[in-house]
């Protein structure tokens, strides 16, 4: 078997029952399908994005720390990842059609409120109600469209159903952007609202589920642990540099909930006769490598987009508008590795990860050379070139994931697929935004010992520039305040060196996928 035929074979085998073929759609109503389906993706996939570009703006108006802030992602990104397992359980049993609708539009619902939100607490709380809700609306129209068209056109359909995918990251950080600078915060939730509506009618007019709803049964106990196992271990980390790790009580209450958690969700898993994560999945070789490698490729996926806000807003003084095209960049580049990886899927996806590894890494790395004096072109080339390693990089993951999988298990696969990913990224931006949080008080600390009238710098200082003078409280509220932006350039700083060795130390981890080259049997 070709390499490009197992690609073939990975995408559809996550394909639904095919019983919808006996009634067969019409080429209208596939084509108004197609377009209801792809606009409910960009609707997903705007949410995941828009919000960036208001978090310096939404920090001010909430009186939030910067870790504060991160929960209005890290937290919706959790709330995605572990409602998306039971979204094929209640498909199944309510049919997706009633799923998508009722999912639109609580979603919709709830994105009006994270508008309406007037503390920090409420609008974490609607977030999280918005990942919930937000988690099948991708993957139940993927599903249509796999019922609806023809194998052979699978690959069209899926094509175009990705530009959803790539088209939202690209305008709502733009759109975002200018909404936040000429009309408020709040309007970056408040147009996602017609999009919602939108969307709820298309799916009502267009969209008919034409497959048998099963009683497919859900391991509760294994899903309700691993819950409490991530989101216990999220919000530690989300609230670890706060609380000063494990000197609070709160911390190791929360650390021995997410470990005994974790441990009761292991020992399930290996006992029960259908567990949530079936333990055959972790004896293929390609699947457990695509796991590990996914949840790096979450790590890496969002964090940029978290920490270069706030980055350009207090450090910078950028304006909204300019934030948000800079961090649409990152979408074209995305949008421009999908257009390349149409004409390259069939080159091994060992080295496409490889390359899309390393350029993230090349991103990160020229990131982390930022200065106080950095340039619009600066952030808006290495936004582009992050972009750019995503887009390689998705393809070919998804190949070797379900490479030499059984086509059984591909649904089970798919959803713990999609939640490591997500709690990679939520993971490392709390991760992340602790190293800038940290780096930031030890690098003050550090500069205002050369502050003491007895250091040779101050004295030199204080005889060229009579504004670093101690002895006025005005002169030292400046100093205070330069320190404070050099020593949180330099938690930037940081925080982008790690992503830079994360995304090189995944390289050669690629490598140990082992796929059939074209010459080889099936029974090789």
């Amino acid at each position: 078997m070709t390499l490009a035929s197992k690609q073939s074979t990975s995408v559809t085998m996550s394909e639904p029952d095919q019983s919808s073929k006996t009634i067969p759609f019409t080429p209208r109503e596939r084509l108004l399908i197609l377009i209801t389906c792809t606009v409910v993706t960009t609707l997903y996939a705007m949410t995941v994005t828009i919000a960036n570009v208001a978090l310096p703006r939404i920090q001010g108006a909430l009186s939030a720390t910067t870790d504060e802030i991160a929960l209005v992602v890290t937290l919706n990104i959790i709330a995605t990842a572990v409602a998306t397992p039971v979204t094929g359980w209640l498909a199944s049993r309510y049919s997706r059609r009633n799923i998508l609708i009722a999912a639109i539009i609580f979603f919709t619902i709830s994105t009006l409120l994270c508008g309406l939100a007037t503390s920090l607490e409420a609008l974490v709380f609607f977030r999280i109600l918005q990942g919930i809700f937000a988690a099948p609306l991708a993957p139940i129209s993927q599903s249509f469209l796999y019922t609806t068209y023809p194998r052979a056109q699978h690959g069209m359909a899926m094509a175009i159903f990705g530009t959803g995918v790539v088209i939202g990251p690209v305008i709502a950080p733009v759109i975002g952007g200018y909404l936040t600078e000429f009309l408020s915060w709040r309007w970056v939730f408040f147009m996602i609202v017609p999009m919602g509506i939108l969307s709820l009618i298309g799916v009502m007019i267009f969209i008919k589920d034409r497959t048998q709803p099963a009683k497919t049964p859900l391991d509760w106990t294994g899903f309700i642990t691993l819950a409490i196992a991530i989101a216990s271990f999220q919000y530690m980390l989300d609230r670890g540099e706060r609380n000063d790790w494990f000197e609070s009580d709160q911390i190791v209450i929360l650390a021995i909930i997410g470990a005994l958690a974790f441990y009761v969700f292991i020992c399930h898993s290996l006992t029960h006769e259908q567990p949530f994560l079936n333990p055959v999945l972790m004896r293929d070789r390609n699947y457990v490598l695509a796991l590990v490698v996914v949840f790096v490729f979450g790590m890496l996926n969002f964090t940029p987009m978290v920490l270069l806000p706030p980055l350009l807003q207090t450090l910078r003084g950028y304006p909204d508008a300019i934030i948000g095209i800079l961090l649409g960049a990152r979408g074209f580049g995305t949008l421009l590795a999908f257009m390349l990886m149409v004409k390259a899927n069939k080159i091994d996806p060992r080295y496409t990860l490889f390359i899309g590894f390393f350029v993230q890494g090349l991103a990160g790395w020229y990131m982390a050379q930022f200065s106080l004096n950095l340039t619009t072109f600066d952030v808006l080339w290495t936004s582009a070139l992050q972009g750019f390693g995503v887009g390689l990089i998705w393809v070919p993951l998804t190949v070797v994931a379900f490479y030499s999988l059984e086509p059984k298990y591909a649904a089970e696969a798919a959803a713990f697929f999609h939640l490591i990913r997500n709690f990679g990224s939520s993971l490392f931006i709390s991760i992340s935004v602790a190293v800038v949080l940290r780096s930031a008080k030890v690098s003050y600390a550090g500069m205002s010992e050369q502050l003491s009238p007895n250091k040779v710098g101050m004295n030199l200082q204080d005889s060229i520039y009579t504004f670093w003078s101690i002895d006025s409280t005005g002169a030292m509220a400046a100093m205070s305040g330069e320190i404070g932006r050099q020593a949180s350039m330099i938690g930037y700083i940081n925080a982008f060196y790690l992503f830079a060795w994360v995304a090189f130390a995944a390289c050669p981890l690629v490598f140990l996928a082992r796929l059939k080259r074209d010459n080889d049997t099936d029974a090789d």
